[in-house]
């Protein structure tokens, strides 16, 4: 199972652009300041080399006020052009075409049809619009596009049931500087949160993380749909109750479809397993590991830059630490003389071939499940036994699988996730087996 070539998935595993030194909470409230001039030296060069501008926002060009890179080009011209150089992330793989189990696991749902990696953000309108996966509702241009981020916040929760087609034909850009600063986009370093969701979920929390991470992590996070009225949320509401056991139980705790409890996304037509799919969390793997204590998304895949003038800015190519020689620089900070290209690439290989091992297992247990269920030999509560294992395992494996950076940003958890999945596969192995 090769996915190394995903330097774009870790490329897009922690970065939404920024350009900053403050967090303010605008549109919700809440006074959120950080300074990242009081960071250390990150590299060659520091923040304070940076001259942060203070002007006046310019005249929004967007049909709904947002003003977008094009209406700020000529103020920050160089990271306009660097967001632009997002397109450069275009090569796509199919996972299914990789990992063909995933149809076998995933059957009945959305991503037994479609599931490919995630291209850069000058794509995630086109993207979205051309998945084959069903999405009947807006709420899958979440996090896709400023403009639905401002319909939201202009219009109130009711926008996420609006049809999908209705809504699309309604955005204009691709996520872009409204996405992590508002239409103030950056002036002072300011970073707003413009998704409602993460200050309703984490409320005063939301100072507890790192803002340059909170920006990323609006995004790049599990979340899931409501069932009142399919608002995108988030399953937790502070760092302790963020871990994938917590998330798993919070999900066990709530309602679902069915006006039952127990949420999920689908029941597995073979199995009869109501399960859960985890989006992408590296929002909640990094913040759980020892770099977040040290680092922000920012440090480790914006990586500071001159121009021949003289400007010295963040750049707004997101890249993987491990293809930048100003990044590595940072990890040499701690790291010292490790070779960290090859030091990283062997922990995602270990935790590739640990994938392997669970993914095959899990296939496995799906199918006997199924048989079990056809057969008619075991009683219901005896198949809901199994069934209960069988999401949970599923949970946990994919909980490491679809977190883009195969380890890299906490590999302790990663390897916790698969051996979790294992040891729940075994125990719904032996309740078919007696």
């Amino acid at each position: 199972m090769e996915k190394r070539h995903l330097g774009l998935k870790i490329i897009i595993a922690a970065a939404v652009i920024i350009a900053a030194v403050a967090l303010i909470g605008g549109f919700f409230g809440g006074d959120l300041m950080y300074h990242l001039e009081n960071r250390d030296k990150i590299g060659p060069l520091t923040r304070a080399d940076i001259e942060y501008l203070n002007v006046a926002a310019p005249t929004a060009t967007s049909k709904d006020g947002t003003v977008n890179a094009s209406d700020w080009a000529e103020i920050y011209p160089y990271i306009v052009a660097t967001m632009g150089d997002n397109a450069k992330n275009s090569y796509v793989t199919s996972y299914l075409e990789e990992d063909p189990y995933l149809v076998n696991i995933y059957e009945g749902y959305g991503f037994a049809k479609d599931y490919g990696s995630a291209r850069g953000h000058e794509y995630t309108l086109e993207d979205v619009a051309a998945t084959e996966r069903p999405h009947p509702n807006a709420n899958c241009l979440t996090c896709k596009t400023p403009n639905f981020a401002k319909l939201v916040n202009d219009l109130g929760v009711s926008v996420y049931k609006m049809p999908f087609d209705e809504v699309m034909a309604m955005m204009e850009e691709n996520i872009s500087c409204y996405t992590c600063h508002g239409n103030e986009a950056g002036n002072a370093g300011e970073l707003v949160v413009t998704h409602s969701y993460v200050t309703k979920a984490l409320g005063d929390n939301v100072s507890t993380f790192d803002p340059a991470t909170v920006s990323c992590g609006q995004c790049h996070i599990e979340y899931y749909f409501t069932v009142e009225n399919a608002e995108t949320m988030m399953p937790y509401s502070s760092l302790e109750t963020m871990t994938p056991e917590a998330i798993l139980a919070y999900y066990d705790s709530i309602g679902n479809k069915d006006g039952g409890v127990g949420f999920y996304d689908w029941i597995q037509p073979g199995t009869g397993t109501p399960m859960l799919k985890a989006q992408h969390p590296e929002f909640e793997t990094f913040s759980q590991g020892k770099h977040a204590a040290l680092l922000n998304c920012a440090d480790c895949h914006m990586p500071m830059e001159m121009a021949e003038d003289g400007t010295v800015y963040h750049s707004h190519i997101l890249v993987s630490p491990l293809e930048n020689e100003t990044l590595l620089e940072s990890c040499a900070v701690c790291h010292q003389d490790t070779d960290m290209v090859t030091f990283v690439h062997r922990l995602q290989d270990r935790v590739k071939a640990r994938e392997t091992e669970v993914e095959n297992k899990l296939s496995d247990l799906k199918n006997a499940l199924a048989a079990a269920v056809e057969a008619g030999n075991m009683t219901e509560a005896e198949l809901d036994a199994v069934r209960k294992l069988h999401r949970e395992a599923q949970w946990f494996f994919d909980f490491c699988y679809v977190e883009n950076a195969e380890g890299a940003h906490n590999s302790e958890l990663a390897f916790r996730c698969l051996d979790t999945a294992d040891q729940k596969i075994n125990e719904a192995m032996a309740l078919l087996n007696a």
